[in-house]
């Protein structure tokens, strides 16, 4: 067991790693404290679910117009000097809106433009982060990582970072909340400051470095678009990664509507419970995320990696199934423990594809396609998930929603010849580095 545990936390001997990490914890604990202070500030203010809403949507626009632009800046500028500006960016706004809300200035439209700008800084931070894992660490400790990462953020940003965002609140106010949500932010920033990795630029493509030597590189708004293409581009051809991609949308498409929309009137119709039932089956579920991630992470990458993730993800959903027609908590709290579990692990996997399949000078843009497709049909689940739970039935909504999923994985473990693929381009740590898939194209 002590040999399990020394390898899921190897790469916090590499000190900027270790300090990467530590700033990635402390901005968690921020980001979950700022969304508990956001919705008691709008409540201060007298406004009501409308307007939580409006300042809710405000954050997903930034965050959905930026992310593509930030894939962009992490292929070209250098990934720490991106991470830094996206802290300091969103410390400055919090500490703003703190001022603005203890001097009893703070307006709801005031948060709303302000929660704009922190979902922009995320959209930037993320591929980043992504894109300046590989370079501090070896290809083996990339899975480990991975699973620190899945470990820390529902324990930091689902659990850890809300309480003490209560605490705050209730001690002092919400004002003095996001003020705190702030330091964490700079804090997090001077962390980054302090890695000793040199902010080399990132590489462009290998047709634009050509052509910046023969001076008919594209500039501006072509080069961004130059660089979008670059990136779809690849995903098309790489059969693996789209097929992945393509996955994913329907899974966020059949499951987040029902966990977000349906699970509470789930939790009261069958259990009779309310916000206390409410919450230890979504504790259950950042529990089960956080123990995946461990567990995963703490074992070599399986050699069937785009099968094992796929089926995970697929054929790990189905205990939704049980939120939907459980009528004990426990029974419920399992169902979810066990499918935030097997997502948070195959999640693990995919962090780890993404950082060591896809090349150095796609990454960035890579990883922010990801989170584009995961959020384009976000909003979509949510919107069908109530009507069909009214037209349908709770239980029946969940019964598709868990498994849907599973019909849909093995289709795509078939249809883009994972097998083969892996068989190709093998990643078990015992071949070690000589491994690492710098293009498959």
């Amino acid at each position: 067991m002590s040999k399990v545990r020394w390898k899921a936390v190897e790469p916090l001997r590499h000190r900027d790693y270790r300090l990467l990490w530590t700033g990635l914890a402390v901005a968690l604990l921020g980001s979950g404290l700022w969304l508990v202070a956001l919705a008691w500030q709008v409540i201060e203010l007298g406004g009501g679910p409308v307007q939580l809403s409006v300042v809710t949507t405000a954050y997903s626009i930034g965050l959905l117009v930026c992310i593509l632009f930030g894939g962009i800046a992490a292929d070209r500028v250098s990934q720490r000097s991106v991470i830094i500006a996206a802290d300091i960016v969103r410390g400055a706004v919090l500490l703003v809106l703190g001022g603005l809300a203890l001097a009893g200035l703070l307006e709801v439209w005031q948060l709303a433009a302000g929660a704009v700008i922190i979902g922009a800084g995320e959209a930037f931070l993320i591929p980043a982060y992504t894109a300046l894992v590989p370079k501090l660490l070896p290809p083996e400790q990339l899975l480990a990582a991975n699973g620190l990462e899945g470990t820390l953020r529902p324990l930091a940003q689902q659990a850890t970072g809300p309480a003490l965002g209560g605490l705050a609140i209730a001690a002092l106010s919400p004002g003095v909340a996001i003020l705190v949500a702030a330091l964490t932010y700079l804090f997090s920033a001077a962390c980054v400051m302090a890695m000793r990795i040199q902010p080399t630029t990132a590489s462009t493509s290998r047709e634009a470095i050509v052509d910046e030597a023969e001076g008919a590189g594209p500039t501006g708004v072509r080069a961004m678009f130059a660089d979008l293409r670059e990136g779809w581009s690849y995903v098309r051809r790489t059969r693996w990664l789209l097929a992945s991609l393509l996955f994913g949308t329907v899974f966020v498409l059949l499951i987040l509507g029902p966990l977000e929309v349906l699970l509470p009137f789930a939790v009261q119709d069958q259990l009779g419970g309310g916000a206390t039932e409410y919450g230890l089956v979504l504790a259950a579920f950042g529990i089960g995320g956080a123990v995946g991630a461990l567990l995963i992470s703490s074992r070599s990458l399986p050699r069937r990696y785009l099968t094992v993730m796929t089926l995970m993800w697929g054929v790990g959903s189905a205990p939704f199934v049980l939120l939907g027609y459980a009528t004990d908590l426990w029974l419920m709290a399992i169902g979810a423990a066990i499918a935030g579990g097997t997502g948070s692990a195959a999640m693990v996997i995919w962090g780890t594809l993404l950082q060591r399949r896809v090349p150095d000078h796609l990454r960035g843009r890579i990883s922010s396609l990801d989170f584009f497709v995961s959020l384009l049909l976000m909003p979509l689940s949510m919107a069908l998930a109530g009507p069909a739970g009214s037209l349908f039935g709770v239980s029946a909504v969940f019964l598709v929603a868990g498994l849907g999923p599973v019909v849909v994985s093995l289709l795509v473990v078939w249809l883009g010849r994972f097998t083969s693929d892996e068989i190709a381009h093998p990643l078990d740590q015992k071949a070690g580095a000589s491994n690492l898939i710098t293009a498959d194209a």
